[in-house]
């Protein structure tokens, strides 16, 4: 096996992704036209998107890592418009394009056209989310698009297998098309939820964080095979797991979160990149065997295909946003008023990804009697020029958008000010402990000890108040700023003081590594309450 086209697309989409921090262009739309420039350049390998290698390996990694950072409360709140998109939005655009597609383009039959629609369904909220939190989209608005995009693949793979049995000559009935979704859907949701517990357990039990976190990366797999194993979403399966461990992460030690939180940020990180330079690196394919569909015909295709996925968006969004509203008197008075301006947002951050790719290249070459699938070529095009239309299209309008309808952000200062006020309960509550603690003969301390606890209690509680006053005119910093950049600074010198002595040979590369990692710790807190 000739591993190099690997290792080329892991380390140049990690090189275009590294580069797009210095541009205004999100990395997701810049690896794709990396991507589609380097298809063409001479001696480039061909990539072909596997399926059997996309859904099963690649995807339960990324709905995991996104499940994990998203707030459980945060999606229970904002149930209702999650399942309308990622539910109700999916079957809507699947018989709306096919539909559409069906009396576009002439000869196709109705079922092919349908399973273009299930393709071409599920948004993929990745590039969409990385653009919400870098102009500062409203919680609300970035809560839904995230949620939407954990479950939408679920519904899309499901109404896929059931238009494909009715193109291949399976005879799917409706009755039948019902009876797997919901199988597909309460098996998923059964299997996340038999799962979760023993899982959590295993991880609050193993004592090393080494096993914790080999088990760590190997929970989205399982979760995913064993659904699938027994027909039901592998995909619902991993998001239930993923949102219950992600909920119950306090439980595990401290040691555990900070090894996991970097292993799967660099997961993620390679899996994202990689994914979105493949996407570009399509052309090449899709343009093999169109026949007859080529040249303006199949641009004009392209372009109908497009718009059409754009406005049924829109369609779906706005009476799904506002009637239920006007239907309820308690969701008036449970929810707060939405706008038109984040109606639009959500409209408009419909772009689609890398799934809707995979499944276009898992549909066969033949139906069951042994002709070609119809229009095969004509549905693995479409579905290219309609991922990178709404990538490059949406993907670039959309941080303008959002500026121009001036839609209000995150309130950087009531959020510090609620974390302010949830340090100061903890540190009392802290405090107390450490009095009723000391007052124990067993616990004594001698005094500078004793106080230097209280001191680190002190520091927290007054750390994110600091970051409310008053900046240093000469630096710009505040008092907690130049408090964690001095004792950066101090630990710093410590480490060098540590290496200079295992040069001299008064400590060895063991007694190194143990005082490394302590004062690594102690910074590694440093950058997280800077980072906050």
């Amino acid at each position: 096996m000739d591993v190099m086209p690997l290792l080329l697309l892991v380390a140049g989409s990690a090189a275009v992704a590294a580069g797009a921090r210095r541009t205004p262009v999100p990395a997701p739309l810049l690896l794709v036209a990396v991507g589609l420039v380097i298809s063409y350049v001479p001696g480039v390998p061909d990539y072909t998107l596997d399926p059997h290698i996309v859904l099963p390996l690649i995807l339960p990694p990324l709905l995991y890592t996104s499940a994990t950072d998203s707030s459980y409360l945060d999606l229970r709140a904002q149930l209702r418009p999650v399942a309308l998109l990622s539910v109700g939005y999916v079957l809507f655009a699947t018989f709306v394009v096919g539909w559409a597609v069906y009396r576009i383009v002439p000869g196709l039959p109705l079922a092919a056209a349908l399973v273009l629609g299930a393709v071409v369904a599920p948004p993929d909220a990745v590039a969409a989310t990385a653009v919400a939190r870098r102009v500062g989209l409203p919680s609300r608005i970035t809560t839904i698009l995230q949620g939407e995009s954990l479950v939408n693949d679920a519904t899309a793979i499901t109404a896929y297998r059931v238009a494909l049995a009715a193109a291949v000559g399976e005879g799917a009935t409706w009755a039948e098309g019902i009876g797997e979704f919901l199988l597909a859907a309460v098996g998923g949701v059964g299997i996340g939820l038999l799962l979760m517990v023993p899982i959590h357990w295993l991880r609050t039990h193993l004592k090393e964080a080494l096993l914790q976190n080999t088990l760590s990366l190997l929970i989205p797999f399982v979760a995913y095979a064993v659904a699938e194993q027994v027909h039901a979403s592998g995909v619902l399966a991993v998001v239930v797991v993923a949102l219950y461990l992600g909920h119950r992460a306090w439980e595990v030690d401290f040691a555990t979160r900070l090894q996991e939180e970097a292993v799967w940020k660099m997961v993620a990180f390679v899996l994202e990149s990689s994914v979105f330079a493949l996407i570009g690196l399509q052309l090449p394919v899709v343009l093999k065997g169109l026949g007859e569909y080529e040249g303006g015909t199949a641009a004009w295709y392209a372009v109908a295909v497009f718009l059409v996925v754009v406005v049924t968006r829109f369609v779906w969004v706005y009476p799904a946003t506002f009637l239920p509203r006007l239907a309820s008197a308690r969701i008036r008075e449970r929810e707060s008023n939405p706008t038109w301006k984040g109606a639009f947002v959500i409209g408009w951050a419909g772009m689609r990804g890398v799934v809707s790719l995979a499944i276009a290249f898992s549909i066969p070459l033949t139906v069951h009697g042994g002709e070609p699938f119809p229009g095969r070529n004509l549905i693995l095009f479409l579905t290219f020029t309609t991922v990178i239309g709404t990538l490059v299209v949406q993907g670039v309008t959309l941080p303008p958008l959002i500026r121009l309808l001036k839609l209000p952000g995150r309130d950087q200062q009531a959020e510090t000010l609620a974390e302010a006020n949830a340090q100061a309960q903890a540190s009392l509550v802290a405090e107390r402990r450490l009095e009723e603690l000391l007052d124990d003969e067993r616990n004594a301390l001698p005094p500078p000890l004793a106080d230097r606890l209280r001191a680190v209690l002190e520091r927290r509680r007054n750390a994110v108040w600091e970051r409310l006053g008053q900046v240093n005119p000469l630096t710009g910093e505040t008092v907690d700023d130049t408090y964690r950049r001095l004792s950066r600074e101090m630990i710093s010198s410590e480490r060098k003081m540590f290496v200079r002595l295992r040069d001299t040979r008064h400590i060895d590369d063991e007694m190194l590594r143990t005082l490394l990692r302590r004062l690594d710790l102690e910074e590694a807190a440093a950058f997280r309450e800077a980072a906050s």
